[in-house]
């Protein structure tokens, strides 16, 4: 008994056949946005998991997810498939904007702690157990209470991750005053949180 066998279709003489991400690629180095949709449907669930692993925070995840698909669009140009397969280099970018989102969460911790942040959770059982949210909140009250010159410097700082030279070349101020602002507002900050600590 004979049974009828699918065969796959015939490939003209002097064509070659292509893999999907190979497709994929060549639509998006080429700016297709549809090629982009489809890329993202594809690695973006291994690009959350990475970030999540890393970062274990969903939200923050789902932020370096869009962040990295939205570099792999800017900078399509300069993918080469010959170093790599496109899932590998969206890792590389992924790999880069974990280490840069750690870093910030660093800068952002040591930030909190110079400010004095530590105190209003110190001898207060009611706040114990809040998560760095409890912080954020009330960094962002009492930094738009201080006078702009402080409360530019120190959130550039905070919420953008900037150094000291990075803002006074934001800014326009000389080093020396970026870095007296700071001084003034984290010794402004360090004295209203212990006020709200001293009265909880």
């Amino acid at each position: 008994m004979s049974a009828l066998v699918s065969l796959p279709p015939r490939i003209p003489a002097g064509e070659q056949a292509t893999d999907p991400a190979t497709d994929l690629a060549r639509g998006l180095v080429g700016g297709d946005e549809a090629s982009l949709a489809a890329v993202y449907r594809q690695w973006g669930p291994l690009v959350h998991v990475l970030a999540q692993r890393a970062l274990g925070d969903s939200r923050e995840a789902e932020d370096i997810t869009q962040q990295v698909f939205l570099a792999a669009w800017r900078g399509r140009a300069g993918y080469r498939p010959e170093l790599g397969s496109l899932a590998a280099w969206l890792t590389g970018i992924t790999r880069h904007r974990i280490a840069d989102a750690l870093a910030a969460r660093t800068r952002r911790a040591a930030l909190v702690q110079g400010a004095g942040a530590q105190y209003v959770a110190m001898d207060h059982p009611a706040l114990e157990g809040m998560d760095s949210a409890v912080d954020r909140a009330l960094m962002a009250q009492e930094l738009a209470r201080l006078p702009v010159s402080q409360r530019t410097v120190l959130r550039l700082a905070f919420y953008e991750d900037l150094t000291h030279q990075q803002i006074a070349e934001r800014t326009g101020w000389p080093l020396g005053t970026v870095k007296s602002h700071a001084r003034r507002g984290i010794h402004s900050l360090r004295l209203r949180l212990e006020d709200v600590r001293d009265d909880r």
